[in-house]
């Protein structure tokens, strides 16, 4: 028994040394050309290449359209009102009739004032024709000094009696105008505060208020840190505004379309609202249809401002690392590189790079799932783009119908 266990020991030895012999001849095999073990190529990746450009910057924030005009209507005379001479909410005209006050007792004033004003005429030609009969008489020594002053002064007092009693009768056909309450502007009328029969204590009292909405305004405020970051941007040249900070105005309403006419920034505050930190600006667009009215939210998007040398990458581009964001770009030995990147706003699908990127690199877009720091890659070439290869599929199914 023991010479047979030594006889199948020494024959698996020998039958081990034959499967390492082939093995090594197997391994030959794996390393000669076209192997099955032969090395992965690197992975396809498509890159773009970064070229800066004018880029249009568009700002945007939340305001409140208000009316252009806000007019307060109130009686100027005490009285009691007959009637309302408008709808409420409905358009007016400047100088429409909105109340009656009853007139009564001013046309009785006007009447009484036009009679003081017959008297006061008909005393100061009296006065006229006796100072004209003592002239000529005093020279001839036919009268005294005197009476012939006495002539002279109540002429004179008679003209300033005729001059209160006309003043007195132009009051008087001013209260009896001001007995139709008109609108001031043109504009939407408000509520109607007081009612037929009410006593009107002239102008203490608000009757409605009118509101003029074309043009329309639009207050909003910009936060004092974005405006210094946007000073420092313009100091930089990275920010080019329009020529006098004239900035073209576009409303967003607030189901997301677009308002059809655009306007300007007509007033900006001096200083910073304590409360909110923020600076007040106020824009001016036409509104002839009244399709905005007072008091709505709107996102206010300002036009015209510039940066002359963006940098953009499209956003799946950039990624999020523990050290913040970051890009892939290809460096010349073709390894993915990563790249920290300062990102600034949006501009549609893409970034707006600050910093971190120069023109001519190439930032890795598609594929970045594939690879890692250092890994070799391959740009895939237009044609192999999935991008590319999508548009041609889609132009030959529109062929086909």
């Amino acid at each position: 028994m023991i010479r047979l266990a030594r006889v199948a020991a020494v024959a698996l030895v020998v039958l081990l040394s034959a499967c390492g012999a082939g093995g090594e001849g197997g391994n030959g095999d794996k390393k000669g050309p076209g192997g099955p073990g032969a090395g992965m190529p690197p992975p396809e990746v498509t890159a773009v290449a970064v070229e800066p450009r004018a880029l249009p910057v568009t700002f945007e924030y939340v305001g409140q359209t208000l009316g252009s005009r806000e007019v307060e209507v109130r009686a100027r005379v005490t009285g009691i009102l007959l009637s309302r001479n408008f709808t409420e909410g409905e358009p007016v005209r400047k100088g429409q009739s909105l109340y009656t006050i009853d007139p009564a007792p001013f046309e009785a004033a006007y009447a009484r004032a036009e009679a003081d004003v017959a008297a006061a005429r008909a005393r100061f030609e009296q006065s006229q024709r006796n100072a004209a009969r003592l002239k000529p008489l005093l020279g001839e020594k036919a009268v005294s000094q005197k009476e012939h002053d006495d002539a002279v002064s109540a002429e004179a007092i008679g003209a300033a009696d005729l001059k209160a009693a006309q003043a007195r009768l132009l009051e008087s056909r001013l209260a009896l105008g001001y007995t139709k309450v008109e609108a001031p502007a043109a504009g939407i009328a408000g509520r109607s505060l007081r009612s037929e029969g009410s006593l009107v204590s002239g102008p203490d009292v608000l009757l409605t208020s009118v509101t003029q909405v074309d043009p329309i305004w639009v207050s909003f405020g910009i936060p004092d840190n974005e405006q210094a970051r946007i000073q420092k941007d313009t100091e930089a040249r990275r920010l080019a505004l329009p020529k006098s900070g004239q900035f073209e105005v576009q409303l967003r309403l607030a189901d997301g379309s677009l308002y059809g006419r655009t306007g300007r920034v007509n007033f900006s505050a001096v200083r910073i609202d304590p409360a909110t930190g923020t600076r007040e600006f106020r824009a001016e667009l036409p509104n002839p249809d009244g399709a905005l009215r007072p008091g709505q939210f709107v996102r206010v998007m300002l036009r015209g401002a510039t940066r002359p040398n963006a940098v953009t990458v499209p956003q799946r581009a950039v990624l999020d690392g523990p050290q913040g964001k970051f890009v892939y770009v290809v460096n010349q030995e073709s390894q993915a590189e990563a790249r920290p990147v300062e990102a600034g706003e949006w501009s549609g699908d893409s970034w707006v790079i600050t910093s971190g990127l120069k023109a001519g690199e190439r930032v890795i877009v598609d594929g970045v799932m594939k690879i890692g720091p250092g890994a070799p890659v391959r740009i895939a070439s237009p044609k192999d783009s999935p991008q590319v290869e999508a548009k041609k599929a889609g132009n030959k199914a529109a062929e086909k119908k």
